[in-house]
């Protein structure tokens, strides 16, 4: 039998080592991630059961905020009501075409278009549970204040973070303070949806007492350029109405 040399050991012993690192490391790769691994049907049912999907978690109190808001759309306007106006608009319908004004008005301006747009949405939403109160129902504009704060509050609590309750909050509070550059304008245009609708009212006769309060009542308290030059647009074809004329300024058929 012959020796075997040195050299010939050592490479038989790196191959050893070799084999045995192998082995060892092989099940670790193979080996599939927590995540891939096969649950049992009972234990994937038990952890759906514990970890529900965050648009169940919110469903219910989406549905429900939903449902409040439906007041909006069947409460008439009181001001209408009070003066006769026959099928006046509701706090919905207001909201809607002031939310349109809010975008077409913000383009022409570097004032922020979504924000414009979110604090018209919000602006009387606290009339879905206080109604539409006015300054001829008796109410003082603090116990006003108060009633939709609470209300708004009320709102934000049942909406949570997770479907923007403190945002609306938030921008009820901006719009009421009037402090903002959006504010100032969605405040202006409150005022003209309101004048606008009252200038529509008399051109269809569709009143039974005078609206002149609605225009008087907000002369000379436009906060932003805009709102000025709407409302002089507005009476300007008021007055086209009150005089006869149509939309080209023309008499009408059956006027001197």
């Amino acid at each position: 039998m012959g020796i075997t040399s040195p050299g010939r050991t050592i490479i038989v012993f790196f191959i050893i080592i070799n084999s045995l690192a192998t082995d060892a490391f092989i099940p670790l790769i193979e080996s599939p991630s927590p995540n891939h691994i096969a649950r049992h049907p009972k234990m994937s049912q038990q952890n759906d059961q514990t970890t529900p999907h965050p648009a169940s978690a919110s469903a219910s109190a989406a549905i429900d905020f939903l449902t409040l808001t439906r007041n909006l759309k069947t409460t008439k306007r009181t001001g209408w009501i009070h003066r006769g106006v026959h099928h006046p608009e509701s706090i919905a319908d207001h909201m809607y075409r002031m939310s349109l004004m809010a975008m077409i008005s913000s383009f022409s301006t570097s004032l922020n278009t979504d924000r414009c747009i979110r604090l018209a949405l919000v602006h009387d939403l606290a009339e879905a549970k206080v109604g539409d109160i006015t300054p001829h129902c008796g109410v003082s504009d603090e116990d006003k204040y108060q009633r939709e704060l609470e209300t708004m509050e009320y709102i934000s609590s049942m909406l949570g973070p997770l479907m923007g309750g403190d945002e609306i909050l938030e921008l009820w509070k901006e719009y009421e303070d009037g402090t903002t550059e959006e504010a100032r304008l969605l405040k202006d245009l409150d005022k003209i949806e309101m004048i606008l609708q009252a200038q529509e009212y008399e051109a269809e006769g569709s009143h039974e007492k005078s609206l002149d309060q609605f225009f008087t009542s907000t002369e000379g308290k436009w906060r932003t350029e805009i709102g000025r030059v709407w409302a002089e647009e507005i009476v300007r074809r008021r007055k086209k109405v009150s005089d006869g004329e149509d939309s080209s300024g023309q008499k009408q058929d059956g006027d001197s």
